[in-house]
């Protein structure tokens, strides 16, 4: 099969297209023939070295897939060969999602909509399941709530602006000028340019704080909350500061880590078929061309970017 490799950490160039061998599935897994795949900026962080999670290369990235099942192992009963579907399997062992073919165990994926083309159902997953852990199972988002969603554009923000609308939040986005149009049709109720206004002075009494910036974003958003408002971060979550000092303030802190979960898919996917939920594609590149992905990736565009197979 073709696969995006890289032998060596570095930059863009380093994302080769080769001949590899197909995947073999185990017990438990089908075989998808990937359409279309979707781009995360943890993979250009792995690309680099920043944050070696798959270890050593040689490897192949990637873990957002959609497409058609190939191959059922003998006793899984989910799908069959035909099927579209969608997933962010193995999360965080390697998927290596960057190639015609993935193996996974069946549970990770969901049987795709169709009211997603193959791009923008490989947009979702990671970005969706992270939305939807931060909001729905860590925070308990319900109808009422004001809540403040940093970097309202990208990949997890403009998933999660719309989850939170779906809810019933009020919800709060940060975002620079030129996306305050995009954010607004996203369903934000209110947009601060973070360029020019200090959120932190601007905004009060919000019930939950999704931070998916990093930086200082966390400690200052904790100005942000109500009394016993809870600030979820997907970069610090490690963080042996921020739960000392959320405690000192009265107000909660949880990290989330994205995880493998058909049934939050699901539930994206009913968001998604009842016209609540839209991942937004801004490029697509052919598989071939994952180093020019990865460079378009850096200018931070809205939404996602994802390779077509």
């Amino acid at each position: 099969m073709r696969a995006i490799v890289q032998d060596q950490f570095g930059g863009p160039e380093v994302l080769q297209l080769k001949d590899a061998p197909p995947p073999k599935p185990l017990p438990t897994e089908i075989v998808v023939g990937a359409r279309a795949v979707g781009i995360n900026p943890v993979e250009a962080y792995i690309r680099g070295g920043q944050f070696p999670l798959l270890g050593q290369p040689p490897f192949i990235l990637g873990w957002d897939v959609a497409g058609v099942v190939e191959t059922v192992v003998p006793g899984v009963n989910r799908f069959a060969v035909g099927d579209e579907v969608l997933g962010m399997p193995l999360f965080p062992r390697a998927a290596g999602a960057y190639a015609e073919l993935v193996a996974a165990p069946s549970r990770h994926f969901v049987r795709k909509p169709k009211a997603l083309s193959f791009a923008e159902a490989a947009a979702l997953p990671l970005v969706g399941l992270t939305a939807w852990q931060s909001l729905v199972d860590t925070a308990g988002v319900k109808r009422g709530d004001r809540v403040l969603i940093h970097a309202a554009a990208g990949g997890v923000g403009h998933v999660a602006v719309q989850i939170a609308k779906a809810l019933g939040a009020h919800v709060i986005a940060t975002a620079s000028a030129e996306k305050r149009d995009f954010v607004r049709g996203l369903g934000a109720d209110e947009v601060i340019d973070y360029r020019t206004t200090p959120f932190d002075k601007a905004v009060r009494d919000i019930d939950v704080v999704l931070e998916t910036v990093g930086g200082d974003y966390a400690e200052r958003s904790f100005a942000t909350l109500r009394p016993n408002g809870l600030l979820v971060t997907i970069v610090d979550r490690m963080s042996q500061t921020l739960p000392v000092r959320a405690k000192e303030l009265g107000v909660r802190f949880a990290g989330v880590a994205v995880e493998p979960d058909a049934q939050g898919l699901a539930e994206l996917i009913k968001l998604v078929e009842a016209g609540k939920l839209k991942p937004h594609v801004e490029q697509t590149f052919p598989l071939e061309q994952a180093a020019d992905a990865h460079r378009f990736l850096a200018g931070r565009p809205k939404g996602k970017v994802v390779l077509t197979v």
